[in-house]
């Protein structure tokens, strides 16, 4: 008998049965051929159909429990579709198998093809996200790395205790005193060279001696440890500004965007005391909620239409491996196109206008920022790094196409 190739198969028919009695797979294959014989006619023959390859080894298997038999009958074809839902519906027709009666129901015809794209589609999407994991970075993000790795090796020794530090400690008008060597070292990575730590809980003598000359912001942990040593150094030293890293975020860990919002959220050291004296909360936060009394705007997110999708789909395909980036207007018009190493700043430049960006790239916190300050609604990338959705702008990527 002919056996189809996996290869060549384009269907399979799969049913179950049910039999009152006990029987073995011979007998269940022998009522196959047997009950359809003769019944669809010569060209249906499922004897020729097999010697000819157009049929496939019919597959039984059964399960025999408290004098009852059921089972699968799977049946691979390479006829076309009425051919095969006629050869399926044939089964049906079995009602009975040795001596026994059965009933036997085709529960579906598998399309063997749709599988294997669907196979295709699963393994092409891990392929890609993992190109876009390994792919070589852009000419911007090669110098930003070699940036951070040069600022990392100017760290320094300061003092007869050795303090960590910064290049510029000495020149600067200005000093940020940090807890310790590795918020020094992060300061460092994104461009803050006046930077020492105490390295340690005790202040160090070159500290108290830079307090009294210079002009100095103590930067803690948004914990209560950094408030304690906030006090600390008040008690030995003259303190200009306190800056505190977000609740529950240490300082080595904190990105640039949040040091920055630190810095220039930093409060007096008279703000302090005062704060101390009437028992409140001494965090740069706290006096941005007393001296700006906004209300907040609720943020409206907006939902993405059926041809917008499937236009974002059709640009995300277009550019995949380009490192380029589309920008649309609200007509999904392509404003132009620019590559991502110029995104943000083109964001910035052109400040309204963008309905949606969609480029070869990762998403990221920084560009999440710039695309809702400059209104835009949609931004789709290849893959997301932002783990909190709280934006007004809609992220996408290509698992949501």
């Amino acid at each position: 008998m002919g056996k189809i190739s996996p290869i060549s198969a384009k269907y399979i028919i799969h049913a179950n049965i049910d039999i009152e009695g006990v029987v073995d797979r011979p007998d269940v294959i022998g009522a196959v051929f047997g009950q359809t014989e003769g019944l669809l006619g010569s060209d249906l023959e499922l004897r020729e159909l097999q010697r000819s390859g157009r049929i496939g080894r019919i597959e039984v298997q059964t399960e025999t429990k408290l004098g009852k038999t059921t089972g699968t009958i799977t049946i691979p074809s390479s006829l076309d579709k009425a051919e095969t839902a006629i050869v399926g519906a044939a089964l049906e027709i079995i009602q009975r198998i040795g001596p026994c009666n059965a009933k036997i129901v085709v529960q579906k015809i598998e399309d063997i093809r749709i599988s294997k794209r669907n196979q295709v589609i699963e393994r092409a999407k891990y392929l890609l996200k993992r190109l876009m994991e390994d792919v070589m970075p852009d000419s911007q993000e090669i110098s930003d790395e070699v940036a951070y790795s040069v600022r990392v090796m100017e760290i320094q020794e300061f003092g007869r205790s050795r303090l960590p530090a910064g290049p510029a400690v000495d020149e600067s008008e200005e000093v940020i005193v940090v807890e310790g060597r590795a918020d020094v070292l992060n300061l460092l990575k994104h461009g803050f060279k006046n930077v020492i730590a105490m390295n340690g809980t005790s202040v160090p003598p070159e500290i108290v001696e830079l307090g009294n000359q210079k002009i100095l912001t103590i930067f803690v942990d948004g914990d209560r440890g950094g408030t304690l040593i906030v006090q600390e150094l008040m008690g030995v030293t003259e303190v200009d500004y306190v800056a505190k890293a977000p609740d529950g975020k240490e300082v080595e860990e904190i990105t640039k965007k949040e040091i920055h919002k630190a810095i220039r959220s930093r409060i007096s050291a008279e703000q302090v005391k005062l704060d101390a004296k009437e028992g409140r909360k001494t965090s740069s936060s706290r006096s941005s909620s007393r001296t700006e009394r906004k209300p907040v705007e609720k943020k409206v997110v907006k939902e993405i239409t059926d041809e917008e999708k499937s236009a974002f789909n059709d640009m995300l395909e277009d550019l995949i491996g380009t490192r380029g980036a589309y920008v649309l207007d609200d007509g999904l018009n392509i404003l132009g196109k620019v590559p991502i190493s110029e995104l943000q700043s083109t964001l910035n430049s052109l400040n309204t206008g963008v309905h949606a960006v969609i480029f070869d790239g990762i998403i990221d916190k920084d560009l999440v920022a710039v695309a809702e300050k400059a209104n835009v609604a949609f931004l789709i990338g290849m893959d997301n790094k932002v783990k909190s959705k709280s934006s007004s702008v809609v992220q996408m990527t290509v698992d949501d196409f």
